[in-house]
């Protein structure tokens, strides 16, 4: 689907450069490393586990939905349900799903040292938004298709919602800075980049709070909110105390961590 391509693409490329002039305009933090190769190698992360999703899936979840709803599969199809109420229920289930899926990619050790790669970049800015091993972008996906034809979610909602996981993911990894009064209200709606940097401590009793991508909705539901780091934005430590060495910011190291046997 080639309008669906330009739309994910267009709408990624244009968020990340807006979030980029935004954070270099108004930096919450002071870099610990140099950014320049940090987002390089995160952006070349990112396109290397696109290039293996696309060599693994014959499918992927957009036009497994427009299958799905011309087979009658899935939940919402047989129900009948109305277009509007299917839309806005898929939208909202994909987003608590990836939720859990995340809170497992803590919880679950082997998940867990795939995840760590995420984890373990020092700074975090918007790069780090698709900073994912190619493992953990592949599981995600295969989990993505499960859900999209057990659910029988319309394209038009699976497309909406990947567009706005991409775009949170952006926003809430970016080094800026939000005022107070901004940042206290849109949290209700939106996780800010304020609650989602307490989600990357190296205390992990932080590190395991704050699981949510779009909405704060599931962290206050499932009590996994937590408002501030306790040593706040500016002293906390960001990333792994085990993956601190340069190597793991370069991209055979990135790749690496999984097959490392500390941790």
């Amino acid at each position: 689907m080639p309008t669906e391509a330009l739309l994910r693409s267009g709408s990624f490329i244009a968020v990340l450069l807006l979030m980029l002039a935004a954070e270099s305009i108004w930096p919450r933090r002071s870099p610990r490393s140099p950014k320049f190769g940090s987002f390089f190698n995160n952006i070349g992360i990112s396109v290397l586990s696109t290039g293996v999703v696309r060599l693994i899936f014959p499918v992927l979840p957009v036009a497994l939905a427009a299958l799905a709803t011309e087979r009658g599969w899935g939940i919402f199809n047989l129900m009948d349900l109305p277009y509007w109420a299917s839309f806005a229920l898929s939208v909202a289930l994909l987003d608590m799903a990836i939720y859990w899926q995340h809170v497992a990619f803590h919880r679950i050790r082997p998940l867990w040292r795939i995840h760590r790669m995420h984890h373990a970049d020092t700074d975090i800015d918007a790069s780090t938004g698709v900073r994912f091993h190619p493992i953990e972008i592949a599981a995600s996906m295969a989990f993505k298709c499960l859900l999209v034809v057990v659910l029988g979610a319309p394209a038009m909602a699976v497309l909406t919602f990947e567009i706005i996981l991409n775009a949170c993911s952006l926003f809430n990894h970016a080094n800026l800075h939000l005022p107070l009064r901004l940042d206290a209200p849109l949290r209700l709606l939106l996780v800010t980049p304020d609650m989602h940097r307490v989600h990357h401590s190296t205390d992990m009793r932080e590190a395991n709070r704050n699981y949510g991508f779009c909405v704060p909705w599931w962290d206050f539901l499932f009590r996994t909110y937590k408002a501030q780091p306790d040593d706040g934005h500016l002293d906390m430590r960001i990333g792994l105390n085990i993956l601190r060495d340069t190597r793991f910011r370069r991209l055979p190291g990135m790749l690496a961590i999984p097959f490392l046997k500390n941790g």
